[in-house]
C-alpha cells in the first residue's frame, strides 16, 4: 500500500485541506455539532479508506446528506437519537453488500456521471467566489442552489459583485487568494515540470503556508487584515483530556421507534446510491482505469457509517470532491486518504488553533482549480460531438446539479438517458426499404430488429398502416431473436387488414420463406426464440 508514498503523501495533504473546511460547513449545514464532521472526516479517511476496494476513493461526510440530516435532527428530538439511525443505517448498508446490491452502479449512463463530474465542478467554482472574496458568512457544506439563509448560488455572487463594487469585501483575503492562485497555476504548469522537489512538495501546501504567514503579518490591520469570519474554524479542545467531551454517543433507548428506522433507511438508501455514483464517477478519472468493486465498497461504507455513528459522528459517502482533488494531486493508492484521515485526527488533537488561522480565500483558490479540472470546456464540445443522444443527458445533468441538488440533477440525466432509449428502441425496432416502385406497384422490405419489444409497437403499427394498396411486403425476421407477444398480435390484426387491402406478405425466417401465413401466432410458437426447427418439423 505505501509503494507509492512518494505520490501519495503530497496528494494526502491536498486531500486534507480540501476536505477540512468541507467536514466543517457540511457539519454546520446539517445542524450538527461541528466536531461531528471531523470524525466522519476521520472515519471516512481511515476506516473506509483501509476496508474500501478504491484506490483513488476518499470518503467523508456529504453535502447530499445536510439536508436530510438537518431535517432527521429536528424529527428525531436530538442529534443523540439520530446517531441511532446513522449506526442502523450502516448495518443496512452492509447488508445491501450481501445483496449484492452493488451491482446498480454498473446502470448509469456515462454521459449522465460525465455530466455529475462537469456540475459538481460547475458548483465548486461558483460556491467558492465569494469566499475568494472574504464576502460569504455561510457555510462551506452549502453547496444546494437554495442557501439555508434564504439566498441561492447565483444571488450570493450578484451580492459579491455589488459588495465588490461597492468596496464591502476583505482586501486581505482577495489578496491573498489571488497570490494562492498565481501559486498554483505556477506550480501546476511549470514548476512541477522543472524538479522532482516540486512534485514532492504540493503547489496547494505553499499556497496554504502563504496564507498563514500573510494572516499573522497583517493580524489588525485594518487595511488588510483577514477577520475570523473568513477563517477556518476548527474547535479548540481547552486539553487532551477535554477532547472526549466534544464527542456525543447514540441514545439507543429509542431504537424501538419506527422513525428511527425509515430514517435509517434513508440514509443507507442515499448514502448508498451517492457512493455508487462516486465510485463509477471517480473509476473514469482514475488514470490507471482500475475497477472498484462495489460491493466491497458499499461493505466499507456500512462499517464506516457504524462507527461514525458510534462515535458521534455525521454519515459518510465516497466524495467526488474530495476523491477528484486526490486524483489530480497524484494520489496512486488508498493510502493517500488514509493518511488524510490521520492528518485530520492528528491536527484536530495537537494543532487546531494553527488551522484555525488559515484563509478560506486561500481554499477557495484550491478548489478553483479542482472545479475547472472537473469542468473544462473542452468536454462540452467533445459530448457535443458524440450526438444528441450523449449530450443531451449530459447537458440536462449538469444543468439539474448547479440548480437543484446532487441527487435531483443525477436523477433527471437519468430519466431524460430512459427517455433517449425508448426513442432510440422506437426508431430502431425495424428497417423499411422500399426497393421497387415501378408500375405503380411498391415492393417493400421491413427487417426486424434482433429485440422487438412492446416499447416498438407505435414504430411498427405506424408502418404497417402507412403501407398502401396493392403493394408487396417481405417481413424479414432472421435476425430476430426475441419477438414480443405484443408485436405478434399487431401482425395478426394487420393480416387481416392487408387482405382487404390486396397486400402480399412474405415471411422470410430462418426457415425459409411462408407467403401470407395464416398464424403468426402457430408461426413463432415454432419458431419459437427464432431458433430454426429440424427439416423434419418444417411443415
Amino acid at each position: 500500500m505505501f509503494k507509492y508514498i512518494k505520490n501519495d503523501l503530497p496528494a494526502s495533504i491536498v486531500v486534507f485541506f480540501v476536505a477540512l473546511p468541507l467536514c466543517l460547513g457540511i457539519a454546520l449545514a446539517s445542524g450538527a455539532p461541528l466536531f461531528s464532521g471531523l470524525i466522519a472526516g476521520i472515519v471516512g479517511g481511515i476506516i473506509v479508506g483501509a476496508l474500501s476496494g478504491s484506490q483513488i476513493g476518499v470518503s467523508g461526510p456529504a453535502a447530499g446528506l445536510a439536508a436530510i440530516v438537518l431535517t432527521a435532527i429536528g424529527t428525531l428530538g436530538g442529534f443523540e437519537n439520530f446517531l441511532v439511525a446513522v449506526v442502523l443505517g450502516g448495518l443496512i448498508q452492509i447488508l445491501f453488500s450481501i445483496l449484492k446490491a452493488g451491482v446498480i452502479a454498473y446502470y448509469f449512463p456515462s454521459s449522465v456521471i460525465k455530466g455529475m463530474l462537469t456540475g459538481i465542478g460547475i458548483i465548486i467554482i461558483l460556491k467558492q467566489i465569494p469566499y475568494f472574496f472574504g464576502y460569504d458568512k455561510d457555510p462551506e457544506g452549502d453547496f444546494a442552489f437554495f442557501q439555508i439563509d434564504g439566498e441561492n448560488t447565483f444571488t450570493e455572487i450578484f451580492n459579491t459583485i455589488s459588495g465588490i463594487i461597492s468596496g464591502n469585501f476583505s482586501n486581505g483575503a482577495t489578496i491573498i487568494a489571488l497570490v494562492a492562485m498565481a501559486i498554483l497555476i505556477l506550480w501546476n504548469n511549470v514548476l512541477s515540470k522543472k524538479g522532482k522537489i516540486f512534485q514532492l512538495i504540493q503547489g496547494p501546501l505553499v499556497a496554504v503556508v502563504l496564507g498563514i504567514i500573510f494572516f499573522v503579518l497583517t493580524q489588525g490591520n485594518e487595511t488588510w487584515g483577514i477577520s475570523a469570519e473568513h477563517l477556518v474554524k476548527v474547535p479548540v479542545p481547552e486539553s487532551i483530556e477535554t477532547l472526549g467531551s466534544l464527542l456525543s454517543f447514540p441514545n439507543f433507548s429509542v431504537i424501538g421507534d419506527a422513525q428511527i428506522w425509515i430514517t435509517a433507511f434513508t440514509i443507507a438508501l442515499v448514502a448508498s446510491l451517492e457512493t455508487l455514483l462516486c465510485v463509477e464517477a471517480t473509476d473514469k478519472l482514475d488514470p490507471y482505469k482500475r475497477t472498484t468493486p462495489t460491493n466491497k465498497e458499499l461493505f466499507a461504507q456500512g462499517i464506516g457509517n457504524t462507527v461514525s455513528g458510534l462515535v458521534g459522528g455525521l454519515p459518510v459517502t465516497q466524495v467526488i470532491v474530495r476523491s477528484s482533488a486526490n486524483i489530480q494531486s497524484g494520489g496512486r493508492t488508498k493510502a493517500s486518504a488514509i493518511i488524510h484521515g490521520f492528518f485530520l485526527l492528528i491536527s484536530v488533537v495537537l494543532i487546531p488553533r494553527l488551522l484555525n488561522m488559515i484563509p478560506l480565500s486561500v481554499l477557495a483558490a484550491i478548489l478553483f482549480i479542482v472545479g475547472y479540472k472537473l469542468a473544462k470546456p473542452k468536454l462540452f464540445k467533445t459530448m457535443y460531438n458524440l450526438g444528441w443522444k450523449q449530450f443531451i443527458p449530459f447537458v440536462v445533468t449538469v444543468l439539474g446539479i448547479v440548480f437543484t441538488d446532487l441527487l435531483v440533477g443525477i436523477g433527471l440525466g437519468l430519466g431524460v438517458g430512459i427517455v433517449v432509449i425508448l426513442i432510440k428502441s422506437y426508431q430502431n425496432s425495424h428497417f423499411l426499404h422500399i426497393e421497387d416502385k415501378s408500375n405503380g406497384a411498391h415492393k417493400i422490405k421491413m427487417t426486424l430488429a434482433e429485440e422487438v419489444t412492446f416499447f416498438n409497437k407505435g414504430a411498427i403499427l405506424k408502418e404497417l398502416d402507412s403501407l398502401p394498396e396493392n403493394s408487396q411486403l417481405e417481413l424479414d425476421v432472421r435476425n430476430t431473436r426475441y419477438l414480443d407477444n405484443d408485436i405478434i398480435e399487431i401482425l395478426e390484426d394487420f393480416s387481416e387488414k392487408a387482405a382487404n387491402k390486396n397486400i402480399d406478405i412474405k415471411l422470410i425466417s430462418e426457415r425459409g420463406v411462408v407467403e401470407n401465413p395464416d398464424s403468426y401466432i402457430q408461426f413463432f410458437k415454432l419458431d419459437k426464440n427464432q431458433n430454426p426447427p429440424s427439416d423434419d418439423n418444417t411443415d
